[in-house]
């Protein structure tokens, strides 16, 4: 396996990873608890998000590396920091590389989140959607060999990088529904408690 080879597994490995890091996070979003529903077990989601934000990051970071180390990449270290002057693909790889920026803040400013304050970095935190995004458009339109190749939304890696994305969507969309409802019965109740009490007989 060459390293353009292993480079783009290990991109797709981690669209996996962060995949599943958003899926965490919308489930802490809904406030789910493993303990009281499936699978009725004590588990500590809240690290298991933090971790894999990490693991997500440092695949990138790889896969980055590993283009630089391709003798049939022939990236400069230029070229993976700023693709729009690199020879092969520049406006996706630019995505690509927007996306790796943009996980770096969430990442960085998750660790220093008390010293920022929860409600900036929880604005910021919204950041791991535009990653989301970036990465799968990066995944899908890209030819893994550098050759400009017409792309195969059939192929079986582009297949599981579109099941990420569908799978990201439905969460999202869940999330907000149950957000949704929350916002209506918090509003139900308030209109109920505001009413005054009719007279007593």
């Amino acid at each position: 396996m060459s390293a353009l080879e292993f480079s783009s597994d290990v991109g797709i490995v981690a669209v996996f990873v962060l995949t599943f890091n958003i899926l965490l996070g919308l489930l802490m979003g809904v406030k789910y608890n493993p303990w009281r529903r499936w699978p009725h077990r004590r588990i500590n989601y809240f690290k298991i998000h933090k971790w894999t934000g990490y693991v997500a990051l440092t695949l990138t970071l790889l896969h980055v590396v590993l283009l630089l180390v391709s003798t049939e990449a022939k990236f400069r270290v230029i070229d993976a920091l700023y693709p729009l002057v690199g020879p092969k693909q520049p406006i996706i790889n630019t995505l690509g590389a927007a996306a790796m920026y943009v996980l770096i803040v969430v990442v960085v400013t998750s660790y220093y989140r008390a010293a920022i304050g929860h409600d900036r970095w929880h604005i910021i935190h919204y950041g791991t959607y535009l990653t989301a995004a970036l990465f799968f458009v990066h995944g899908i339109w890209s030819d893994p060999s550098l050759k400009d190749h017409a792309i195969d939304y059939l192929d079986a890696e582009k297949v599981g990088i579109e099941v990420c994305l569908l799978i990201v969507v439905a969460g999202s969309y869940f999330r907000w529904r149950q957000a949704l409802r929350r916002r209506r019965a918090l509003g139900t109740r308030k209109a109920y408690g505001s009413e005054p009490l009719a007279p007593s007989t």
